[in-house]
C-alpha cells in the first residue's frame, strides 16, 4: 500500500537582537503552500531548501511506493525573532493542510531550530506538538535540523529522530534529509528509535565551530566513528548541535541527540560521553579575532605589493546569516581612509544606495550615503564619493558550497567604487557566501587582492577554491554578530553559561 508522507518546513535562525522578521521576509525567500512545493521541485533553481529535494530524492530511489503530501514550506533569512501573529498564521495554515491531507504515515519537517518569535521562545517545539497532537504517537516524525539548532525538551520529545547537520559550512543537507528517508522507511519496517537528549551549558562563538578541525569538530567525528566501528548496529544517528547563542533564550546551549535502536541504552551510554567530552574540552571553544587595524595594514600592503598573498576576510560581527543587517561600514571606512587598492567589500546591503545607483547609471558619480536611515545601533552612517562601475538585477544560481544550485535573488545591485575601494551593493538581505555574488559584477576574483564578505563561516565552502584556511582573516569589528560575546546585553539566556561566564560549572549530563 501506498505510503503517504507530509512534508512541511518552517526555517528561521532567530537573532533577537535584530529587527522582527515579517512574512515579506519569507516572500523575499520561500513561501510555498500546498501545490505550489511540487511544482517548485521540478524547477531548474529551486527556492526549496535543499534539504525537501534531499528526501524526495532519496525516497524516490528507495524500493518503497510513496506519495508526497505537500503542506507549506517557509523558509527566511537569518534574522530578528518572528512576528508572533505572522508565527501563529502559519501555523494555523499548516494545521489546516494536515487536516485536509487525511490519513499520514509519516512526516518529515525541514527545521532549523534556533527559531523563536517575539512572544515565544520555542515555536519550534509549538510546531512539532501541532504535528504530533494531530498525527498521534504510532505515525513517524522526523525532523532535521541546522547544527546551530537551540534544541529543547519538547523538540526531542514529541520527534522520533532528529537528524543535524554534520558540516559548517552546512554542505550536507541533502544528505541529512536523505538519511531522515531512511529512517523513516526503516520504522515502516518496525524499528523503534529511542532518541537521548543532553544539555551542555556551552554556548560557543560560531567562529569555533567549523567542522573541518577544532573542538567541534572533534565532537562530530568522535559521534560519527562511534556509528562506523560499532560492533552491533545499535546507534541510528548522532546529532551534536552547538546552538546559536545569539537567539538569547533559555534555550540556547549545546545538544547531544542521539538515537539508538529498539533500545534507549546505547544511546543513553553514548550521549553521556559526547557530552563530558565536549565539557572537558570547553576551554577549546575560544578564539581571538584579528583587530580593524591590522586588517587594514594586511589589505595596504597586499595592494602595493604583488608578490604578497592575497586574502579573504570576514566581517563576522555583520553576518547577514545571523541576523547581521549587512551594512556596517567599519571596514569600508577603514579601508578608504588607509587608500587600500586591490580590494572588494561586500555584499553592502542597502536599496536606497542601489537604487540611486541604477537611477545615475553606469560610470556616473554621486555621494553614496550608506545607512542614511540606520536599522541597528552599529548601522553608523558613511558618506563617499562613488563611481558606478556595474550595474546588474541580483537574479542568478549559485554554485558552490551552502547555495549551490539555488535561485538567489539581490534584487538589484551595483558595483561602486570609492576611491580605488570597490563596494559591492545588493538590495535583499543575503550573506556573502557564493563567488557568483562578486562575479555577477564582471570581477575575477583570482585579481583581487583583498576580498571583504558579510559573512561568518558560509564563504569557506564558496571561496575555497581561491583561498585556503591560511588566507583567511576573521576582523573583530561591532555587529551583532560579533563573537565577542560579552558585548552584548544577555537578558533571556540562562546563566552560568561557558565561555561567556568563565566560571560556569556542570554537574554532569543527564538524559
Amino acid at each position: 500500500m501506498k505510503k503517504r508522507v507530509a512534508i512541511l518546513g518552517f526555517m528561521l535562525e532567530s537573532n533577537s537582537f535584530s529587527p522582527t522578521t515579517t512574512a515579506a521576509d519569507y516572500r523575499k525567500r520561500c513561501y510555498l503552500q500546498g501545490p505550489e512545493i511540487p511544482a517548485e521541485l521540478a524547477a531548474k533553481a529551486s527556492r526549496l531548501p535543499a534539504e525537501v529535494h534531499g528526501f524526495t530524492d532519496e525516497m524516490d530511489q528507495l524500493d518503497v511506493d510513496w506519495e508526497l503530501v505537500p503542506i507549506l514550506v517557509a523558509d527566511a533569512e537569518p534574522g530578528g525573532s518572528i512576528d508572533q501573529l505572522f508565527f501563529e498564521k502559519t501555523l494555523s495554515l499548516m494545521e489546516g493542510y494536515l487536516r485536509e491531507a487525511g490519513k499520514l504515515d509519516g512526516v518529515y519537517i525541514v527545521s532549523h531550530g534556533a527559531m523563536r518569535a517575539t512572544d515565544d521562545i520555542d515555536p519550534d517545539g509549538k510546531l512539532y506538538k501541532m504535528v504530533r497532537d494531530l498525527i498521534g504517537n504510532d505515525v513517524p516524525l522526523i525532523a532535521t535540523l541546522d547544527l546551530h539548532a537551540n534544541v529543547s525538551e519538547d523538540m526531542a520529545e514529541l520527534t522520533d529522530v532528529l537528524v543535524a547537520y554534520l558540516t559548517n559550512p552546512h554542505v550536507d543537507q541533502r544528505e541529512r534529509a536523505a538519511e531522515a528517508a531512511r529512517i523513516m522507511v526503516e520504522m515502516w519496517n518496525g524499528m523503534e528509535p529511542c532518541q537521548s537528549f543532553i544539555k551542555v551549558p556551552i554556548a560557543a562563538p560560531t567562529v569555533t565551530l567549523l567542522t573541518a578541525e577544532g573542538p567541534y569538530a572533534d565532537l562530530i567525528n568522535y559521534g560519527q566513528k562511534e556509528i562506523a566501528t560499532q560492533s552491533g548496529n545499535d546507534i541510528l544517528n548522532v546529532s551534536v548541535t552547538a546552538g546559536f547563542i545569539y537567539s538569547d533564550s533559555a534555550k540556547c546551549g549545546m545538544s547531544v541527540i542521539v538515537t539508538s535502536r529498539n533500545d534507549s541504552r546505547p544511546g543513553a551510554d553514548l550521549a553521556r560521553r559526547i557530552a563530558k567530552l565536549a565539557w572537558q574540552d570547553r576551554g577549546r571553544f575560544k578564539k581571538a579575532l584579528t583587530p580593524l587595524a591590522r586588517a587594514t595594514e594586511i589589505a595596504a600592503a597586499s595592494g602595493r605589493d604583488a608578490s604578497l598573498p592575497s586574502h579573504i576576510m570576514a566581517d563576522v560581527a555583520d553576518n547577514p546569516g545571523g541576523g547581521g543587517s549587512g551594512v556596517t561600514t567599519y571596514i569600508a571606512d577603514a579601508f578608504i581612509k588607509a587608500n587600500v587598492t586591490g580590494a572588494f567589500i561586500g555584499l553592502l546591503i542597502d536599496p536606497a544606495v542601489a537604487a540611486e545607483a541604477h537611477k545615475v547609471g553606469k560610470g556616473g558619480r554621486f555621494q553614496a550615503t550608506f545607512n542614511a536611515t540606520p536599522k541597528t545601533a552599529f548601522d553608523k552612517p558613511l558618506s563617499v564619493d562613488v563611481t558606478v562601475e556595474v550595474l546588474t538585477d541580483g537574479k542568478f544560481v549559485g554554485r558552490r558550497g551552502l547555495l549551490n544550485g539555488r535561485a538567489i535573488d539581490l534584487g538589484p545591485c551595483a558595483l561602486l567604487n570609492a576611491d580605488g575601494v570597490r563596494l559591492g551593493v545588493a538590495t535583499n538581505r543575503k550573506q556573502c557566501a557564493d563567488p557568483t555574488m562578486i562575479e555577477q559584477f564582471g570581477l575575477n576574483i583570482a585579481d583581487l587582492r583583498t576580498v571583504v564578505v558579510k559573512s561568518r563561516g558560509h564563504f569557506r565552502a564558496g571561496f575555497d577554491e581561491y583561498f585556503t584556511p591560511a588566507r583567511v582573516i576573521e576582523v573583530d569589528c561591532p555587529g551583532l554578530t560579533s563573537p565577542v560575546l560579552g558585548n552584548f546585553d544577555w537578558k533571556g539566556l540562562k546563566r552560568p553559561m561557558y565561555p561567556l561566564d568563565e566560571e560556569t560549572t556542570w554537574a554532569g549530563p543527564a538524559i
